[in-house]
């Protein structure tokens, strides 16, 4: 049986944490950060949890994680 690729661009977006869940980077923290307030860009750079209903399309993603 033929092993199954793992999607490196979705292996270097997200991480599994020690509980099973995945988590990811916030967006909207790349450019055109002039007119962005320093209280929402503090906020934007923590990690957040992805979504129960996209976890099934990360797994299938990284099989071997």
């Amino acid at each position: 049986m033929q092993k199954i690729k793992t999607i490196r661009s979705v292996s270097k977006r997200f991480k599994k944490t020690a509980s099973g869940k995945f988590k990811r980077k916030k967006s909207n923290l790349q450019h055109i950060l002039t007119k962005k307030t320093t209280n929402y860009k503090r906020k934007i750079r923590s990690k957040s949890i992805v979504s129960k209903s996209d976890v099934s399309k990360i797994k299938f993603c990284l099989p071997y994680i």
